[in-house]
């Protein structure tokens, strides 16, 4: 290819975990007021589906923005590794004091990966997670901005 131009690459993944939203500062009718079944003493889960987006240029060398075994790689051991089949709240310790929210775990998993997706071409661009087929968050990283 003559001319370089950004490209977008994406990869999705699958973890089932358990959480709870609660509010320690908050009488048990608040926390059930704002967060209702989401505040079951014992928590609940999600079969939750993780997408990735890397963005840069394709190497002459590969053909590739990024080799997807290196992404899958951080995926497995950030990811499904650390958060498959887990209670949240319970056995991470990130998510003993705040809550596990589809929006407060897509910019946590942002942290985790970024600086491993991190190449002088490419970069991460989006994280996407969806906590049901009609519920996900996005996160852009530190600039908040969608495309």
């Amino acid at each position: 290819m003559s001319k370089s131009r950004p490209v977008h690459i994406t990869r999705r993944v699958s973890f089932c975990a358990a959480h709870r939203y609660h509010n320690p500062e908050w009488s048990a009718e608040r926390n059930q007021e704002v967060f209702g079944a989401c505040n079951r003493p014992h928590g609940h889960g999600h079969n939750y589906e993780l997408e990735v987006t890397v963005v840069g240029e394709v190497t002459a060398e590969t053909g590739m923005v990024l080799n997807l075994t290196e992404v899958d790689a951080v995926l497995q051991q950030e990811v499904v590794d650390r958060l498959d089949h887990r209670h949240l709240n319970e056995e991470l310790p990130e998510w003993k004091k705040n809550n596990p929210t589809t929006e407060n775990l897509a910019v946590s998993i942002w942290e985790r990966i970024a600086p491993r997706l991190q190449r002088e071409h490419a970069r991460l661009h989006r994280v996407r997670l969806y906590e049901s087929p009609t519920l996900f968050a996005e996160f852009y990283g530190e600039n908040n901005v969608s495309p």
